[in-house]
């Protein structure tokens, strides 16, 4: 059996790796490392791709949110209301321009923003709210929509981990993740469905003005070289990484299925485990799977991991902590019981190998190793 990997990066470029190769050695050829065409032809298929009117790149996933909030034109201290159970960068950006985290609690089967959550959070001070599509399904957005709409508040969606998801509405039309708030942002990190070999991001939009703002603000706040408008940073997607994108985006529809096969087949496995619980499937979203993520009960989440580890399958914990629990954070004043959800998720989560490559001798394996361990 080949080695089981969390994410089997080898494999992938095994299969594609002539077309990557053949795309890198274009440019190299052409010398036009910064901004050369790849970029402008990438943008363009991920925005017919997505459905969405501007794709704005960008040097990476944190940049791409840092952007889409100075785009917004908010003020120091204005609240932005976000998730208390993601990665850091969601948090940190905000804080970075000097507006306020408010972090609320999620839901306990889906991991997602809770609506009521949010609605609670609302203050005179609300400017925005970034949900966050965890492990590859979309928050609630209808009803955060409706909660923007009466409190006039931006929408953000953080979609670094659900390139490709739908979005099934109540009047029956879709949307892919990323596409339906004011502004999308996602990152193309080395493990994510859709990535790249290195970083890049992109920011998301149907509204024009905001997508030249962002443009701008990505370039030192340019539209003309050397004429400077506004403060903006240095942040742009590499030619070679736009070139390996490209031939990776022919492939992501074909990868998300194998993605939902394996999460498929861990349903199947492990519904009847009494000691876990497989992860929540919403009606109102696909699911990309970028994370297939079980809450461990009884407090065995860390002998488990150590059992698989044992038997050379690898697990990850996404997250160990809180936001609220973070350092960085405790100015803010919250308690440990202000969010018993993701505080609970922290010591429960565990996430299983899941990507495009794996075979049925792997996920047999993983499936009777686990099953042992809870008989």
């Amino acid at each position: 059996m080949r080695s089981i990997e969390m994410v089997d990066l080898k494999a992938q470029y095994e299969k594609m790796g002539g077309e990557i190769d053949n795309a890198i050695k274009e440019v190299l050829l052409s010398t036009k490392f910064i901004k050369g065409p790849q970029v402008a032809k990438f943008e363009g298929e991920l925005k017919e791709y997505l459905g969405v009117n501007h794709v704005v790149s960008c040097g990476n996933g944190t940049d791409a949110l840092q952007i889409a909030l100075m785009a917004l034109g908010l003020k120091e201290g204005d609240e932005v209301i976000t998730t208390n159970f993601t990665f850091i960068a969601t948090a940190e950006v905000v804080a970075l321009l000097g507006l306020k985290p408010v972090f609320v609690d999620v839901d306990p089967l889906n991991y997602n923003i809770s609506v009521d959550a949010v609605r609670k959070a609302v203050t005179p001070r609300t400017k925005a709210i970034i949900p966050v599509h965890l492990f590859g399904q979309c928050a609630p957005m209808e009803d955060l929509l409706e909660i923007a709409e009466e409190y006039n508040l931006f929408i953000i969606e953080d979609a670094a981990q659900a390139m490709g998801t739908d979005y099934l509405f109540a009047n029956g039309s879709v949307k892919k993740a990323g596409t339906i708030g004011h502004i999308g942002t996602t990152s193309f990190f080395p493990s994510k469905n859709l990535s790249c070999c290195g970083d890049g991001g992109v920011m998301l939009t149907n509204d024009e003005s905001l997508a030249k703002e962002m443009r701008s603000i990505a370039n030192h706040g340019s539209t003309v070289k050397y004429y400077n408008d506004k403060v903006g940073v240095n942040s742009r997607l590499d030619t070679l990484q736009a070139a390996i994108l490209s031939v990776k985006l022919k492939y992501l529809e074909e990868h998300n299925r194998a993605r939902k096969e394996v999460a498929d087949f861990y349903d199947n496995a492990f519904r009847e485990i009494k000691g876990a619980i497989i992860p929540e499937r919403e009606k109102y979203s696909t699911h990309t799977f970028h994370q297939y993520t079980i809450r461990v009960k009884d407090g065995k989440r860390d002998s488990l991991q150590k059992y698989l580890k044992d038997a050379a399958i690898p697990s990850m914990v996404y997250y160990p902590v809180t936001m609220h629990s973070q350092k960085a954070y405790s100015y803010l004043g919250y308690h440990e019981t202000d969010f018993p959800v993701s505080s609970a998720l922290c010591k429960e989560v565990l996430s299983l190998p899941i990507h495009p490559e794996m075979d049925e001798e792997q996920l047999e394996y993983i499936a009777a190793t686990l099953l042992k361990y809870f008989l």
